[in-house]
């Protein structure tokens, strides 16, 4: 078995505190979203051809929601020029299924290397058919219960999907057991609860679903959390029970009422390391 360790840099905690503060309650800006949050995940285990690996991740676009069609064209923008190598979705993309073409037509215009890879959320559940026709149509790839490699001068890492992580038998479990043993994987998963449910053994989780609370007071309290873990995985990198991380995303849009307090909208901007 690969043995497994990871840790993401960052700066002193005094640093990060304040940061946290003043970012938190960053109001939408010419990006389309609130603010680009970025991570260093530094794995032993990670292939020597990703060091560097780009990844842009987006959940929870509410399309259109507080998340107007002028914002996405400004978010557009913004994730282009950040030259992903690779972009995820994390689920729960509009508030009717008749704006699906419209916004999977428009992602699919951030070109990567290695394609753009999505998971449904809660809300894509009952427009499932529209959903996947949709990404279908566009070119973005569907996760459901799913893995992929990407290859990179001859080596590789995976990514798995969860189809749907709120079924108590989710079929990725099974799925997953040998990729996770033999491959650095990136889970993609609409909520952050699952990851701690299992007691997954991937490498990095990539999850939404909680917004941030969309009110949330300083990081200290949201009065809806949207996980059964209240604010533990409520935002930022945080780690299972396993030590695994976990980084949930504030997500781009807004449901149920639009508005944000203290939990900015945002793109997230991972680079992975080997840390040699």
């Amino acid at each position: 078995m690969i043995p497994r360790a990871v840790r993401v840099l960052g700066v002193s905690a005094c640093f990060c505190a304040v940061l946290l503060l003043l970012s938190s309650c960053a109001t939408l800006s010419g990006m389309g979203v609130g603010r680009v949050r970025r991570y260093d995940v530094v794995s032993e285990c990670l292939p020597k051809n990703f060091d560097g690996f780009k990844i842009a991740f987006i959940s929870d676009t509410h399309y259109p929601s507080l998340f107007t069609k002028k914002r996405l064209g400004k978010l557009l923008r913004k994730l282009r020029s950040e030259e992903p190598d690779l972009f995820l979705l994390g689920g729960d993309y509009v508030t009717s299924a008749r704006h699906y073409t419209e916004l999977f037509d428009s992602l699919s215009s951030v070109e990567t290397a290695h394609g753009i890879y999505a998971v449904p959320g809660n809300h894509d559940f009952k427009w499932s058919e529209a959903c996947t026709e949709a990404m279908d149509a566009s070119g973005v790839v569907a996760l459901k219960d799913s893995a992929v490699y990407l290859s990179n001068n001859g080596e590789k890492i995976a990514l798995v999907g969860v189809g749907n992580p709120f079924a108590a038998d989710s079929a990725t479990v099974s799925l997953a057991a040998d990729i996770f043993e033999n491959y650095f994987t990136i889970l993609l998963v609409h909520t952050p609860d699952y990851a701690q449910d299992i007691d997954t053994e991937a490498d990095l989780v990539l999850a939404g679903h909680t917004h941030g609370g969309q009110v949330n007071l300083f990081g200290l309290y949201a009065p809806v959390t949207n996980s059964r873990y209240g604010m533990r995985f409520i935002s930022g990198m945080n780690f299972t029970d396993s030590a695994v991380p976990v980084v949930t995303t504030n997500g781009v849009g807004t449901s149920r009422r639009r508005v944000r307090f203290c939990a900015p909208s945002e793109i997230v901007m991972i680079t992975l390391r080997t840390g040699e």
